[in-house]
């Protein structure tokens, strides 16, 4: 965790701070929203780094959100996770 603190960002040599954010990402038409969790931002380019596994955690939470809605069919094309 220091390391990503004290490294500039490997895409601009930006400095990285850490932040709380929110992505979306879309599938078959299907747009599910992650908000409220931490996330190390360039604050020059926006480029976003995870602690070691958090990329993998983030993928495996919105793989379920979309098996949830398009087994459902209840997501009105939207689907939202708020983390607090």
């Amino acid at each position: 965790m220091k390391q990503l603190m004290e490294s500039p960002c490997s895409e601009c040599k930006g400095k990285v701070k850490r932040k709380t954010i929110s992505q979306e990402f879309e599938k078959e038409g299907v747009k599910v929203k992650l908000s409220g969790f931490k996330a190390w931002v360039c604050s020059q380019c926006g480029e976003i780094y995870f602690e070691p596994g958090g990329a993998e955690k983030v993928a495996q939470a919105v793989n379920c959100l979309f098996a949830l809605a398009l087994a459902e069919r209840q997501h009105k094309g939207r689907v939202i996770a708020h983390l607090s």
